[in-house]
């Protein structure tokens, strides 16, 4: 995946995992048991797209229990993270991670996308499992400049998202994705918004 974790990194990902199973147990954040497959559908899966990330701010859109932004921040320090969702006690879950774990580079943010301010625009916006494509773009647009990329991860229906595009969006590329461990379909689409 062109990633080299050191301790602390590895740690802090595995601690991330130990407090998603206590949280889960009263909260219901991932429908992902089994501590197999949340490395494989949640740690690899959100690192996955590392080596896609420009610039140096980023936001995870509909982030859910902190995928893939908080793996991603882990190994990004240099990186600022905001990480969106309107679910309360998804971003309470994120709140409380970022404190334990004495994450500096995260920000958890309780709020619809579409509702926040221009002033939020990200160098890269992710999203894994949020909408599809062509709703995903249209929610996110607020926060995207000329310059800002959208991966947007998906499954098998990537390439068929894509061709329904919304206009003023342009597709860079639609990126076959691996990950150890899971035998299912991944791909990334990486969009830019055409400004007049």
């Amino acid at each position: 995946m062109g990633l080299e974790l050191d301790a602390t990194q590895v740690d802090r990902l595995l601690k991330l995992l130990d407090e998603l199973d206590r949280w889960n147990r009263a909260y219901n954040l991932t429908s992902i048991n089994g501590r197999f497959e949340r490395i494989t559908h949640h740690l690899l899966d959100s690192l996955c797209i590392h080596t896609l990330l420009s610039g140096t701010i980023v936001s995870d859109v509909g982030t859910g229990a902190g995928f893939p932004g908080l793996p991603l921040a882990f190994v990004n320090p240099g990186r600022r993270f905001t990480l969106i969702d309107s679910n309360n006690k998804k971003v309470r879950f994120i709140s409380h991670v970022v404190r334990t774990l004495g994450v500096t580079n995260v920000v958890p943010t309780h709020e619809r996308v579409e509702s926040m301010s221009l002033s939020d625009r990200a160098d890269t916006v992710v999203a894994r499992a949020f909408a599809p494509l062509s709703q995903l773009l249209e929610k996110v647009a607020p926060l995207c400049g000329p310059d800002t990329q959208v991966l947007a991860m998906k499954g098998k229906n990537a390439h068929e998202e894509a061709r329904g595009l919304t206009p003023g969006w342009t597709i860079q590329e639609v990126r076959p994705l691996v990950v150890p461990g899971l035998n299912e379909e991944r791909f990334v689409v990486v969009a830019k918004r055409v400004l007049a």
